[in-house]
């Protein structure tokens, strides 16, 4: 599989909530950066992140652009709330084994509804 055949079927997953489906995609020591947190390392924290994130928000990715170049793939997307981001997703032997994503946390926050934490608001 391709790296940009194997993050549009992570899309399709992450769109159906598929947690472990999704935490299947990853290498078993894979990193998982989003950049406004610390990286997880290892598929079972990169499942426990989405099980949370999944559990405190509804969320739906719409791909906006995607590109590829090696065993690299490039995602830009949206959601149906205006947010948007990037990923960058390193594939070896048909897994994820590093992904780094850009959005902005404040913003998703709000959107969904979800308290902002103190930390953000300089407390």
């Amino acid at each position: 599989m391709s790296p940009t055949e194997l993050v549009r079927e992570w899309v399709a997953r992450f769109n159906a909530g598929d947690v472990e489906g999704l935490a299947s995609l990853y290498a078993e020591d894979a990193t998982n950066h989003q950049v406004v947190m610390a990286p997880l390392i290892g598929r079972e924290a990169i499942r426990r992140m989405f099980q949370i994130e999944f559990g405190r928000a509804e969320m739906t990715c719409i791909v906006e652009n995607l590109f590829g170049d090696g065993e690299w793939a490039i995602l830009e997307w949206r959601d149906p709330n205006g947010l948007r981001g990037c990923g960058f997703f390193h594939v070896r032997d048909d897994e994820i084994v590093f992904q780094r994503g850009y959005f902005d946390q404040l913003s998703f926050f709000r959107l969904q509804g979800i308290p902002v934490p103190d930390h953000y608001l300089g407390a």
